[in-house]
């Protein structure tokens, strides 16, 4: 598993414009129940204010249904917040 994503993460890197037909094969159950625990719990929540202690609560059951939903391809990611941080000049 994380030979894979390292080899993504390698080629993204040399690459001035990397083109990645398709992902979907290299995400299954145990990688993003590994990516959950990698994840930092103290960092700002996204669009839907789901904390990692939140999520987790029924990780089981959270993971295989983002599963299910990204291999019929349904899953469709909530947009991101744009946050201005003022600065000083």
């Amino acid at each position: 598993m994380e030979t894979k994503l390292e080899r993504i993460a390698e080629i993204s890197a040399n690459s001035p414009r990397p083109e990645f037909t398709s992902l979907y094969h290299l995400i299954n159950k145990e990688m993003l129940l590994q990516c959950h625990k990698e994840l930092d719990g103290n960092k700002a929540v996204g669009v839907d204010e789901i904390t990692k202690k939140e999520y987790g609560r029924n990780l089981e059951q959270n993971i295989d249904d983002l599963v299910e939903r990204l291999k019929r391809k349904s899953y469709k990611p909530q947009p991101s917040i744009r946050v201005y941080i003022p600065k000083s000049n």
